[in-house]
C-alpha cells in the first residue's frame, strides 16, 4: 500500500507565526485626474472704477498660490508699463500701459494722431502680454480691466478678444470688467454680474 499525499490544508499553509498569505487584491481602474475648468466672468457696469471686489478676489487667489495677472488697459501713471509691472503676494502681476494719467472718451476724441498712436501702442503692448501668457498657459486667473472701453476706443478689436478667449487653455479663469463689454462676450460668459445705478 502506498500512502497518498494529504491535501494541503489552510493550517499547513500558515507560517511559524500563524500567518497565512493574503490573496492579491483585485486590480482597480486607475484614477483619472481631471483638470479644473476655467470660467469666463463678466463684471459690467455703466460707470468706471466699480470693481474693487474683483481686485480683492485676485489678491486672495494669488495669496493662495494661483498665478494671477491684472491688466488695466486705460489707467497709466508715473513709471508704468510692462517693464515696471507691480508684483504682489508672490504670484500676482499688475500691468498698466506706459502712459501718464487715464485714457477717457473725451481725450480719445480730441487727441492728435501722434497722441492716439502712442496710447494705441501702450495699450497693445499690455494686450500682447496677456495673449502670450494665455496661449502659453502661464496663468490661473487673468483680469482684463476696462477692455470693453479699449475696444470702443479702437485700441483692441472685438474679434481679437473673442478669438483669444476661445483659444485659451481650459483651466484659466478670465474676468472682464468695466463698461462697454461686447455682447458676444456676454454670450460666451459662464458668469455675468451687472451693476446698475439706482435712481
Amino acid at each position: 500500500m502506498t500512502a497518498s499525499p494529504s491535501p494541503t490544508t489552510q493550517s499547513s499553509s500558515r507560517n511559524k507565526y500563524g500567518l497565512s498569505p493574503i490573496n492579491s487584491a483585485p486590480s482597480q481602474p486607475r484614477l483619472k485626474i481631471i483638470s479644473s475648468q476655467g470660467q469666463i466672468q463678466v463684471h459690467s457696469s455703466p460707470y468706471r472704477g466699480s470693481f474693487s471686489v474683483v481686485l480683492s478676489e485676485a489678491l486672495r487667489s494669488a495669496g493662495l498660490g494661483s498665478r494671477v495677472l491684472i491688466a488695466q488697459f486705460l489707467k497709466g501713471g508715473v513709471s508704468q508699463g510692462p517693464q515696471n509691472a507691480i508684483r504682489l503676494c508672490g504670484k500676482l502681476e499688475w500691468l498698466r500701459p506706459s502712459i501718464y494719467g487715464c485714457i477717457n472718451k473725451h481725450q480719445t476724441n480730441n487727441s492728435t494722431q501722434k497722441e492716439f498712436i502712442k496710447n494705441d501702442q501702450a495699450v497693445k503692448e499690455v494686450w500682447e502680454i496677456c495673449k502670450k501668457q494665455l496661449a502659453n498657459n502661464e496663468l490661473d486667473k487673468l483680469v482684463l480691466d476696462e477692455i470693453g472701453l479699449a475696444i470702443e476706443f479702437g485700441f483692441i478689436t472685438e474679434k481679437d478678444l473673442i478669438t483669444t478667449l476661445e483659444n485659451r487653455h481650459d483651466s484659466i479663469d478670465v474676468i472682464l470688467t468695466g463698461p462697454s463689454i461686447p455682447s458676444k462676450v456676454f454670450s460666451i460668459a459662464d458668469q455675468i454680474t451687472q451693476l446698475r445705478c439706482s435712481k
